[in-house]
């Protein structure tokens, strides 16, 4: 978070002069503005490669934000060049709720008329990865991050860790109803966190299922 809170801060100290704003940034580093914001806001580790990027384009070292990084980098330019690849941006289908409830039983393909609509992606949501749409304000929040209704959020349904903090996917396996969520674990119990102050809290029972991780959005303005 030290890392993050620094590199925003530098990068919020050179914008206007050097006209730059996170999709500027985003392409340089063939991700996502969202996933750009995740990294300045402390949701998402920084890493070598988009501190490299980062720092080039605000013409300051990375050890300015993170010496950590700087030591890494350096020792790996020490054994051999830095790959920079640029990842390709991928299709997803957009699918109902009731769908995603289901789950998608194909292996490696998606079942013929899944969707209409299909929206990309840099980030990797595995062969079965799909869109939804935000239902209800229960994650809508007066500040960052916050996820109003309508908006589209990638989910990886497959091959996903459950880490404290981020952003799932749960099954009532009672009612059948999903839900989108932030996962906090506290004291070895695990929560369902609303982002809307108004919305309660839910501990994760037997009565719950993880079915996948939201690894990006599209979210407007940005």
């Amino acid at each position: 978070m030290a890392e993050a809170n620094a590199a925003k801060a530098l990068y919020l100290s050179k914008k206007n002069a050097l006209k730059l704003n996170q999709r500027k940034i985003a392409d340089a580093a063939g991700i996502t503005p969202v996933s750009v914001n995740h990294y300045l806001s402390g949701i998402n580790a920084l890493n070598a490669r988009f501190a490299s990027v980062l720092a080039r384009m605000l013409g300051e070292p990375v050890e300015s934000f993170s010496p950590r990084l700087a030591a890494e980098i350096e020792g790996l330019s020490n054994t051999s060049p830095m790959v920079q690849p640029k990842r390709q941006a991928r299709d997803y289908p957009l699918i109902t709720w009731v769908a995603a409830g289901e789950g998608i039983e194909s292996s490696g393909c998606y079942p013929v008329g899944i969707s209409d609509e299909w929206l990309s992606s840099y980030e990797n949501a595995g062969p079965n990865g799909y869109w939804l749409k935000v239902k209800g304000r229960s994650m809508t929040s007066d500040s960052h991050p916050s996820f109003p209704e309508g908006t589209p959020i990638l989910v990886q349904p497959e091959g996903f860790d459950l880490l404290s903090g981020k952003f799932y996917i749960a099954r009532n396996l009672v009612t059948g109803e999903s839900t989108f969520k932030k996962y906090d674990l506290d004291a070895g119990i695990g929560y369902l966190v609303p982002l809307n102050k108004d919305y309660q809290t839910v501990a994760l029972d037997e009565n719950w299922q993880i079915i996948g991780r939201a690894i990006d959005a599209k979210i407007t303005g940005m």
